[in-house]
């Protein structure tokens, strides 16, 4: 079993571009109802994978949401686990490892990739794609599986992208959830990691 061990939330970096920020407030909301000493149960029994870098700082490769919504909860301290150790590796290799490795996904929120270089160095600057929020309150709805597929939410919030107008994401979040369950059961989503026919 990795170790777990403890950090500043403020000092890990992110390995992405977005979050969805109605899941992030959401987080948030659940933190902010816990007392101090749950919060940090809570934290611990959720350690936030990560890689060790150059200049041995830590790279966050999941739980984005997460860690944003903590910080925004006011809570100080994470917990982590190392899945890899490149803090031997310069910069440029270090990313072309984390990308094959699947541990990178510089997407914007148009679903558009960049740079290496675009990817923030804090949570804080993280912004907002609702289609993230979209693609994950539709597996919470069981719209599909959660897989080991790395990214696998993006995928989905891309194919979600397409089909169902941002509009309908800022006016009716619920409605726009339900209809997003009922494509994610379509022919048109079977391709997809997780997928569930109906």
């Amino acid at each position: 079993m990795p170790k777990i061990h403890e950090s500043p939330i403020h000092d890990l970096r992110p390995t992405q571009l977005t979050v969805g920020m109605i899941e992030v407030q959401d987080k948030k909301k659940h933190l902010q109802s816990l007392a101090p000493q749950d919060q940090q149960a809570f934290m611990q029994a959720h350690p936030i994978p990560a890689v060790v870098g150059p200049g041995s700082k830590l790279y966050i490769t999941d739980h984005h949401h997460l860690g944003r919504a903590a910080l925004e909860a006011g809570v100080s301290i994470g917990y982590f686990e190392v899945e890899a150790d490149l803090s031997d590796h310069a910069i440029e290799d270090f990313w072309k490892a984390m990308d094959k490795s699947c541990w990178v996904h510089p997407l914007d929120e148009h679903g558009v990739r960049h740079y290496y270089a675009s990817v923030p160095d804090s949570l804080e600057k993280l912004i907002d794609d609702p289609y993230r929020s979209l693609a994950g309150y539709v597996r919470n709805a069981g719209g599909y599986d959660k897989t080991p597929t790395a990214f696998a939410e993006f995928v989905w919030a891309d194919f979600f992208r397409r089909s169902i107008p941002v509009e309908d994401l800022h006016g009716d979040f619920q409605t726009a959830v339900q209809n997003a369950v009922a494509l994610a059961h379509s022919k048109l989503a079977s391709g997809l990691p997780g997928f569930k026919a109906k």
